[in-house]
C-alpha cells in the first residue's frame, strides 16, 4: 500500500503544466476601460466591471466587495463579462509577432512518446503512453516480460470529441480480474466511476456518479468508494459548497441506488471520508479529516472479524497529524505519521492494542522528510527528500536497512509500487534537464535498467542546474533550484521564470516539464525556491508557512527575487514570477505588496479573495491551511494579505491572470474579482489581462493542444513584455 494522500488544493506540478483554451468572444464588448500597452502603445479597451455597492462587516471592520456579481458563473452579466474579457486577451495575445513561432516550437519539442509508470498486475503490464500530440495518454496492457506488442486496453480520447474528457485514475481488484477507472470531464473534480472487465476487455453496467476525493478499494465482489450526494436542483455543480461526504461499498453489476452505506457523520458536514484496503483484503482502513486542523484520524475494521461488522478500531483519534496505512504484517499493522515526528516514521500498531504506548518504532525519524513508503515484495522501499531531492532507501518489514537506489542524478523518483510477492518494481525519475525515464528495479539484486526512455527534440547537456541557499527576510536559509544555459552571462539581463508554491506540505522537486525547454533555450532563466508552508524539510518547514506565519512565504519569495537580480542573474524589467493555485495567492499577494518587484507577473487559478474562499466547494478543506474570516484573530490575518483585498492605485507588472470555467477547486470567481479589481486599480502602461478557458478546470487532465496553446500564450506575453526577441533575430 502507498501513503495515502489527500487532496487540499492543488497537486505539486500541476499548476506548473497547466493548460488552456481560448473561449472566444461571441458578442462585443460593453463600454470599456481604456488603456494603452507598454510594449509597443497597442490600445486596450478593459470591460466596464459594475461595481456595486456590497459591504460586509467583519467583527466592526466594513468590507467592500463591488464584484460579487462576478461569483455567479451562470448571470448572463458574468458570462457577457468573461467573453469580452477574452476578446481583450486574445486581440492583445494576437498581435504578438512571435506567437505562432512559439506555438509551432512548442509543438514539435511535445512531440515524443511519454510513459507512465506501469504497473503490474499478476503476469499483466499496464502502462499508460502518449505518442506525443494525443490530447490524453492511453492505457495499455502487455505480458510482462513478454516481447509482444503492447495493446490499447483504454483510450480517453475516445471519450470526448474535444480530447477535455480524461482518465483521473485506475484502481485493480486484487485477483488482477477487474479494473475500476475514473474519468473527469472539462477539467472538473467531479469523477465518475466505471469498472471494466480485464479477462474480456468489456466494459460493465457499472456507473458510479458524483465521485470527489476518492479511489477505489476492491473486496470481495465490488469496492469501496466516496462521494456526495446529487446536487439538489437549481444548485452548481461547479460553484456550491460540497458537504457531508460519505463511504459506499458496491458490488459488481449492481445499480449505483443499491449501494451500502459504509460510513458516514450526520453530525459534521466538513470533512473527508475515505477508505484503503489492505493487499489481501483483511484490512480496511478510515481516514477522517475535519476541515479544521491539519492531519487526519485513523480507525480500522478487520473485515475477517464478524464482530467488528459495521464498526471501526479507532488507531489514532487526533486531526492533529498525518496517519496513513502503508501495509500489514502478522495482523499488525505499518502506519505512517508524523506524530512525535515532524519528519515522518513508521510505526507498527496492533489493532488489538492501538494505544501509543504499545506502538513499536520500524522506521525512525531522521533529518530527513520520509516522503512516502511502499510495502511490496516484503520491503518496505522508503522515499526521503534531501534538500528537495529524492534518495531512497530500501529496509526489510523489520526496519533494517538493506541498501539505498542509485539514482542517476540529483532529481525525482517516483513508484515503487507492488504486491506482496513482487519481485521487481517499476519507478520514474526526472530532474529539470532529465527527461522523465522510466526504469524497473530488482529488490533483491538492487539494480535498475531502463524500462523506456524518451527521445526529445532538446540536449540535456547543453544545461546546467545549480542549488543556491539564500536568507528571507528573517535570516531564514531557503534553497532555490536554477536552470540555465551552460555559459549564462550574470549580467543582469536574462529572462528569468520565477515559479514557487509554499503551502499545504508540498514539496517542489526537480521534474523535466518540455514546455518550460523552450524559455531555457531562448536563452530564459527556470529559478524554483522551495518556500516554507511546502513540504520540503517536513512539518516545521510547513507550519512555519500557514496560518499566522503565511507572511514568511510572500518574503521567502521576495528575497528569491531580489537574489536572483543582485547575484546579476536578472534585473527587475527581465523578471516573471508565476504560480498556480496556492501559488496564484502567492503571486496576487506578492504583487500587491511590491508591484516593483517584477516586470510580469502570471498568478494562475489562485485563491485571491480569502475572506470568502471556504463558502466555495472544497475550500473549507483550506482552513487549517489559511484560517477563515470566522475567526477575528484569523481575519485580521488574512485581511491584511489577501490579493483582492490589497490593491491600491499603482503601477503593476504585465499580469496575465489565467482561470478556468470548469475549475470547481479554486472556483474562477476568484480570478474574476481579481482581475476586475486590478484593471481599475492599475495606473501604469502594463496590460492587465485574465485569460478564460473554456471546458477546462483546475489542471488536471487538460489536453495536449490546450497546454500547448497556454504555454504559447504564456511565454508569448513575457517575452513581449520584457522586450525580448526568441529565437534570435
Amino acid at each position: 500500500m502507498r501513503k495515502l494522500t489527500v487532496p487540499l488544493l492543488a497537486l505539486a506540478g500541476l499548476a506548473a503544466c497547466r493548460s488552456s483554451q481560448p473561449a472566444m468572444p461571441t458578442a462585443s464588448a460593453p463600454d470599456a476601460k481604456t488603456a494603452v500597452s507598454s510594449s509597443n502603445k497597442f490600445v486596450l479597451n478593459y470591460p466596464e466591471s459594475r461595481k456595486s455597492d456590497q459591504k460586509d462587516d467583519y467583527f466592526g471592520t466594513s468590507v467592500a466587495d463591488p464584484y460579487r456579481w462576478l461569483e455567479d458563473p451562470d448571470a448572463p452579466e458574468t458570462k457577457s463579462w468573461v467573453t469580452a474579457e477574452n476578446k481583450v486577451t486574445f486581440g492583445y495575445l494576437e498581435q504578438i509577432p512571435f506567437r505562432d513561432k512559439i506555438r509551432e516550437r512548442l509543438t514539435t519539442l511535445w512531440n515524443y512518446e511519454k510513459f507512465g509508470i506501469p504497473q503490474q498486475e499478476g503476469n499483466t503490464l499496464y502502462f499508460s503512453k502518449n505518442d506525443g500530440l494525443q490530447n490524453q495518454a492511453v492505457l495499455y496492457v502487455q505480458p510482462e516480460g513478454s516481447d509482444a506488442a503492447a495493446e490499447v486496453l483504454l483510450d480517453p480520447n475516445k471519450f470526448s470529441a474535444d480530447g477535455t474528457t480524461a482518465l483521473a485514475g485506475t484502481f485493480f481488484s486484487h485477483d488482477h480480474r477487474y479494473m475500476a477507472y475514473a474519468t473527469s470531464g472539462g477539467g472538473s473534480d467531479w469523477q465518475t466511476m466505471k469498472v471494466l472487465d480485464l479477462k474480456t476487455r468489456q466494459p460493465m453496467s457499472d456507473q458510479l456518479d458524483w465521485v470527489k476525493v476518492s479511489g477505489a478499494s476492491w473486496y470481495k465482489n465490488g469496492f469501496f468508494y466516496s462521494r456526495y450526494d446529487a446536487p439538489k436542483a437549481g444548485e452548481n455543480k461547479l460553484a456550491g459548497k460540497n458537504e457531508y461526504h460519505k463511504v459506499y461499498y458496491h458490488t459488481l453489476g449492481k445499480p449505483q441506488s443499491t449501494d451500502r452505506l459504509v460510513y458516514e457523520d450526520p453530525k459534521s458536514a466538513l470533512g473527508f471520508r475515505m477508505v484503503s484496503t489492505t493487499d489481501d483484503e483483511r484490512f480496511l482502513a478510515l481516514y477522517l479529516t475535519d476541515g479544521k486542523a491539519d492531519g487526519n484520524r485513523l480507525s480500522v475494521r478487520d473485515l475477517t472479524d464478524r464482530k467488528q461488522e459495521g464498526s471501526f478500531t479507532p488507531l489514532i483519534t487526533s486531526y492533529e497529524h498525518n496517519n496513513s496505512v502503508v501495509g500489514n504484517v502478522g495482523g499488525q499493522l505499518l502506519v505512517l505519521t508524523n506524530n512525535g515526528a515532524p519528519n515522518y516514521r513508521v510505526v507498527l500498531i496492533d489493532p488489538k492494542k492501538p494505544q501509543e504506548k504499545n506502538w513499536k518504532t520500524v522506521l525512525p525519524e531522521t533529518q530527513q522528510k520520509l516522503e512516502g513508503v511502499d510495502h511490496v515484495g516484503g520491503y518496505l522501499v522508503a522515499s526521503y527528500l534531501k534538500d528537495a531531492s529524492s534518495l531512497i532507501k530500501v529496509y526489510t518489514e523489520k526496519g533494517e536497512f538493506k541498501h539505498d537506489v542509485a539514482l542517476p542524478a540529483l532529481g525525482t523518483a517516483s513508484g515503487f509500487g507492488g504486491k506482496r510477492d513482487a519481485k521487481e518494481v517499476y519507478y520514474a525519475f526526472t530532474s529539470f534537464t532529465y527527461p522523465t525515464t522510466i526504469y524497473k528495479y530488482d529488490l533483491a539484486t538492487n539494480t535498475s535498467t531502463v524500462f523506456r526512455a524518451p527521445k526529445v527534440d532538446v540536449n540535456p547537456q547543453d544545461y546546467v542546474t545549480t542549488q543556491v541557499f539564500y536568507g528571507s527576510k528573517d535570516g531564514t536559509k531557503v534553497p532555490m533550484f536554477i536552470t540555465h544555459k551552460k555559459g549564462l552571462k550574470l549580467d543582469g539581463q536574462n529572462p528569468t521564470y520565477l515559479y514557487a508554491y509554499g503551502g499545504f506540505n508540498i514539496s517542489l522537486t526537480p521534474g523535466f516539464s518540455v514546455a518550460r525547454m523552450l524559455w531555457l533555450e531562448n536563452g530564459g532563466i527556470i529559478a524554483i525556491p522551495n518556500l516554507r508552508g511546502g513540504g520540503e524539510y517536513g512539518e516545521a518547514w510547513h507550519k512555519a508557512g500557514m496560518t499566522p506565519n503565511k507572511q514568511n512565504v510572500f518574503d521567502d519569495f521576495i528575497a528569491a527575487a531580489e537574489y536572483l537580480k543582485v547575484q546579476g542573474y536578472t534585473s527587475t524589467g527581465k523578471l516573471a514570477m508565476a504560480g498556480g493555485s496556492n501559488g496564484g495567492l502567492l503571486v496576487g499577494a506578492t504583487m500587491t505588496q511590491r508591484p516593483d518587484l517584477c516586470k510580469v507577473a502570471f498568478p494562475a487559478v489562485g485563491v485571491m479573495d480569502m475572506l470568502r474562499y471556504q463558502k466555495f466547494t472544497i475550500g473549507w478543506n483550506w482552513a487549517p491551511e489559511y484560517g477563515t474570516s470566522d475567526s477575528y484573530e484569523q481575519f485580521q490575518n488574512l485581511y491584511k494579505f489577501s490579493p483582492l483585498h490589497n490593491l491600491k492605485p499603482a503601477d503593476y507588472p504585465a499580469t496575465m491572470i489565467t482561470t478556468a470555467d470548469h475549475d470547481d477547486r479554486v472556483v474562477p470567481a476568484h480570478s474574476f474579482k481579481f482581475a476586475a479589481a486590478l484593471q481599475a486599480a492599475n495606473t501604469g502602461p502594463n496590460p492587465q489581462l485574465v485569460r478564460v478557458d473554456v471546458n477546462a478546470g483546475h489542471g488536471a487532465g487538460k489536453s495536449t493542444k490546450l497546454q500547448i496553446q497556454e504555454w504559447a500564450d504564456i511565454w508569448s506575453f513575457a517575452f513581449y513584455n520584457m522586450g525580448v526577441q526568441p529565437f534570435g533575430k
